[in-house]
Formats: C-alpha cells, sequence, structure tokens
C-alpha cells in the first residue's frame, strides 16, 4: 500500500496551510471574533427597526448607536485583520529556516522589491555589518566601496591574477548574500595544489566573471544574479586612485597601507586626506543611486581610508547633500591607532564635514551599549579605545544624535549589532512615512512590524548584556574582597620578606663589585 502523503509541516512540527492561520500565535481569531461580533450587532440594530411597532426617540437612539458600534467593530476587524495578515507574511518569510508555502500564504517574496530604497558608504568590516542587517528589510540596497590599494604590494593571489583591490567589494558581495558567513568562508578559500597554490576562491571568481561579461563593473552588476545577492555593489569609482594623507607636521603619506603606521610612528594627527588624481570621476549608477535614495548611510568603518575618500571622489558629496534622502552616519565603537587615536564622535563627524561639506549628515547614531571591560582591555592592548560619544563640538548644529544600544561581540571583537542599526534607519524611514500620513502604505506596514519585532529583541539584548556585566563585576568584587583578606592578613609578613629581598639583592650586588675590584 502506498503511503498518504503528509502535509508540510514547519520546524516546530505544526501543520503548514489554511489552519495555520488559527493557532494560537497568529492572533487572527480575536479580529475575526470581533468582526462577527460587528455583524451580530449591526444585524440585531437593522432587525429592531423592523420589529418594532412604534418607534420612540429613545428607541431611535437605541438602535443607532448598536448599528454604529456593530458598524465601527466591523471596520475595525477588517483593518486589524489586514493589519496582522501582512505581520504573519513579514514573520514568516524572515524565518531563514522554514519554507514558505506560497500556496497557502498567497505571499510573494517580492514585496521586499517594493522596499525603501538604501545607499550604504564605506568599506571593511563595519559596512558588512550594516547590510547584513539592512537585507532583512528591502532589496533595494547599493553598497558604495572603496576601491584603492594602489601603491601597497598586492597579494600573491591578486599580482598572479592581475586584479585590482576588490577586498571590499568582495566583503559587501558576501554580506549580501543568503548565508554570508558560508560565502565568506568560500571566498576567503585559498588553495594549497601546486597548480592553485595561494590563490584566493574569490579572485578566481571575480577574474572569470571578467572575462565572461568584459569588466569589473558588470562583473560585479552580475553576480547579484549569479550569486542571488540582496541589492548591488558598486565601486565608487573605476579609475585608479591613490588615497593619501597629510599630516598636521607636514609629512605627506601616499601609500594607503601606510597611513595608519607612519601617523602612529610621527605622533601626529592626519590634517586631511586626499585623493590622487583628484579628477577621478564616479563609477557608472553611483550618482543615481544617491539621487534615488530613500536613505544614504555612511559608516562605521575606518574613518580616513574607507569613509571619506569615496565622499571626495568628484560629485559624490555634491549628490548626497542634494538628496532628499535621510544621511545617517554611524559613529564608529571604538578608535583606530595612528588614524583616529583619542577621537570623541564630534571630531569623527568634524573630519567628514571639513572634507565633505555641511548637509552631508542629518542624523548620527551613537552607541550607548555597556561593553564588558574584558573585551575592551583587549583592544587597550592594542592601542584602540572606545570613542568618546559626546558631539557637543560638532561644527553643523542641525545633526540630530541618536543614542541607542548597537553594540555586540561576535568572534571576540567589538562589532556593530546589524539588526539593530538596521532597525533604527528603518524607523527613521518608517517615521517620515508616518509624517506624511501613509500609515495605511503597505511599505509602513511591513516596516513597522519588522521594527516592532526587533525592538523587542534588542530589550532582551539590554538585560543580556546588564545581567553579563553584573556577573562581571561580582567576580571582580569577590577577587579584590580575596585579595584585601589576604593582604590584610599576611601584610607585615609580605612586608618583610619584601625588605629581605632587597637587602639580598644589595648584598649580591656589592659583592659583585668587589670580586670586579680583586679582579
Amino acid at each position: 500500500m502506498k503511503e498518504k502523503k503528509k502535509k508540510p509541516k514547519d520546524k516546530r512540527g505544526k501543520t503548514k496551510g489554511f489552519m495555520a492561520w488559527f493557532k494560537s500565535g497568529a492572533k487572527i481569531k480575536r479580529w475575526i471574533f470581533l468582526i462577527l461580533v460587528g455583524i451580530a450587532l449591526a444585524c440585531y440594530g437593522f432587525a429592531e427597526t423592523l420589529v418594532l411597532q412604534t418607534l420612540t426617540f429613545g428607541e431611535i437612539a437605541k438602535i443607532v448607536l448598536i448599528f454604529v458600534a456593530g458598524f465601527t467593530a466591523v471596520v475595525l476587524g477588517l483593518v486589524f485583520l489586514q493589519k496582522r495578515t501582512l505581520e504573519i507574511l513579514v514573520e514568516d518569510n524572515n524565518n531563514a529556516e522554514v519554507q514558505t508555502d506560497v500556496k497557502s500564504l498567497i505571499f510573494n517574496k517580492n514585496v521586499y522589491d517594493n522596499g525603501p530604497k538604501v545607499v550604504a558608504i564605506g568599506g571593511g568590516t563595519g559596512l558588512d555589518s550594516i547590510l547584513a542587517g539592512l537585507k532583512k528589510y528591502t532589496n533595494n540596497i547599493t553598497a558604495i566601496v572603496t576601491v584603492s590599494d594602489y601603491g601597497a604590494k598586492p597579494t600573491i593571489s591578486r599580482k598572479q591574477l592581475e586584479l585590482p583591490p576588490l577586498e571590499d567589494v568582495k566583503g559587501c558581495i558576501a554580506a549580501l548574500s543568503p548565508s554570508e558567513e558560508h560565502m565568506e568562508k568560500l571566498f576567503n578559500h585559498k588553495f594549497t595544489s601546486s597548480r592553485l597554490k595561494d590563490l584566493a576562491f574569490g579572485d578566481i571568481y571575480m577574474l572569470a566573471m571578467r572575462d565572461i561579461y568584459g569588466s569589473i563593473v558588470e562583473s560585479i552588476k552580475e553576480s547579484k544574479n549569479v550569486l542571488n545577492i540582496t541589492g548591488q555593489v558598486l565601486p565608487v569609482t573605476l579609475d585608479e586612485m591613490k588615497i593619501c594623507a597629510e599630516l598636521k607636521d607636514g609629512t605627506v603619506i601616499e601609500e594607503k597601507s601606510k597611513i595608519p603606521e607612519i601617523t602612529y610612528e610621527k605622533i601626529s594627527q592626519i590634517n586631511r586626506i586626499y585623493i590622487s588624481p583628484s579628477n577621478v570621476l564616479p563609477a557608472p549608477g553611483v550618482i543615481e543611486a544617491i539621487k534615488e535614495a530613500d536613505a544614504i548611510v555612511i559608516g562605521p568603518g575606518s574613518l580616513y581610508t574607507n569613509i571619506i575618500p569615496n565622499l571626495i571622489v568628484k560629485n559624490v558629496a555634491k549628490a548626497i547633500k542634494e538628496s532628499k534622502a535621510k544621511k545617517v552616519y554611524i559613529s564608529n565603537i571604538m578608535t583606530e591607532p595612528g588614524q583616529t587615536d583619542n577621537y570623541t564622535a564630534g571630531e569623527h563627524i568634524n573630519a567628514i564635514i571639513e572634507h565633505a561639506g555641511k548637509g552631508i549628515i542629518d542624523y548620527c547614531i551613537c552607541d550607548t551599549g555597556d561593553i564588558i571591560p574584558e573585551f575592551i582591555r583587549r583592544y587597550n592592548a592594542k592601542g584602540s579605545d572606545t570613542v568618546d560619544q559626546s558631539v557637543e563640538k560638532v561644527n553643523d548644529k542641525n545633526i540630530k544624535v541618536i543614542r541607542k544600544d548597537v553594540s555586540c561581540i561576535k568572534n571576540d571583537s567589538i562589532r556593530h549589532d546589524p539588526d539593530s542599526v538596521a532597525s533604527v534607519i528603518m524607523e527613521l524611514i518608517c517615521n517620515d512615512l508616518k509624517f506624511k500620513d501613509e500609515k495605511n502604505n503597505k511599505q509602513y506596514m511591513l516596516l513597522n512590524s519588522k521594527i516592532k519585532e526587533q525592538k523587542k529583541i534588542d530589550n532582551k539584548k539590554v538585560k543580556d548584556k546588564k545581567k553579563a556585566r553584573h556577573i562581571e563585576d561580582k567576580k571582580k568584587a569577590k577577587r579584590i574582597k580575596r585579595y584585601s583578606k589576604f593582604a590584610e592578613k599576611y601584610s607585615d609578613r609580605i612586608e618583610s620578606i619584601q625588605q629581605s629581598e632587597n637587602i639580598r639583592q644589595e648584598n649580591l650586588k656589592k659583592q659583585e663589585m668587589e670580586n670586579k675590584k680583586q679582579k
């Protein structure tokens, strides 16, 4: 006998399909019940007008009130039922572990194609983190990254394959892919066989794409379809350029990779960053993406080597200032040795304004997270410290500061939390839609649902952080207490041992001097 096909079940073991809408967590039954109550009240009010032989003023008022109450209940039930339906669709689509039953949910994943248009400018792991969070809200993401390592010694892989520096591009592609961790491992994998030894898969992939599509830009664009990534990645320019630094003591550094090292050695701050040649043109699509954006995100990342170089490419800063988009700067959590030593968040912003002009930033997101001291000490050992998030001395007083816990620990490193940062950015867009009285807009409802969901997660994260910090403080207090008791009990003995050791060392030195004189 053939076995009957079982209905597909999700990870929680619950049958999917029509009945899934009526499970306890769906919050659908309450609105259906409200609609039924409304219909019953409206019908009752209508029936009363047919049954009563004489209508007094009191009876009329009673019937009208019942009918209005019923009609209101029906309308509210329909509105909230539709809203909850959209929320369920969003929640189901964002559960990567559960495949969406398109027939039962009547849902098309391409709703995200109508999401907000967001441009993210920067480079490095900071930008990758932000992209990983943004892709959960919209497919319309454009990452604009620096492509410049000229003057620095290329890797063996790049040298053999004759490729430009595409590390930031590959990082963004990995961040926007369905599974960023697996893609990152794949791109960074280096072969060990004799023919392909020291070649990275990511470089081989980019070379193959360039050979097929004729140029690096087309290769990056086509990667959207080949690797099924969300959004697109664009190099800020296709022209060869050097990122140069002029220090306050007059020293000029013409190699990007040596800027932190020489700045640190000279004990002199960076006066300005410039690109050579200065007339490099933005790559096709960069200015268009900025003009069409709903939000432009700058940072986080290396201030002088990943952020500012993008902004000083011809017409980029001008396009940002002219754009009607929300312009958001994400302040770094930690300083960078040789670049931003002792910088406050305000000094980061001032450096951007000095290079790109006022009007480049509308909002600044500053982290207020409670980071466990153990991780900060690790950064301190490398010459880095937490960024003081004060912005009192910012040259542009129109910039609004958003203070929120947006930090996390990932792979023993202090990072921006992708989901928390993305939630703040999307809330700005959502508030703008609300201001325009577009609360019934499908885009607003989808964003609002996700933001509420994320806020609950963020609140739990904050509680977990406080708990971890409390445990750390208790352990520290116990260590201090133990040491204090030991020191109190044996302080005289310890002092006596130290004095004896000092006397012994002095006697040894005297003995050595006498032996030398005798010789």
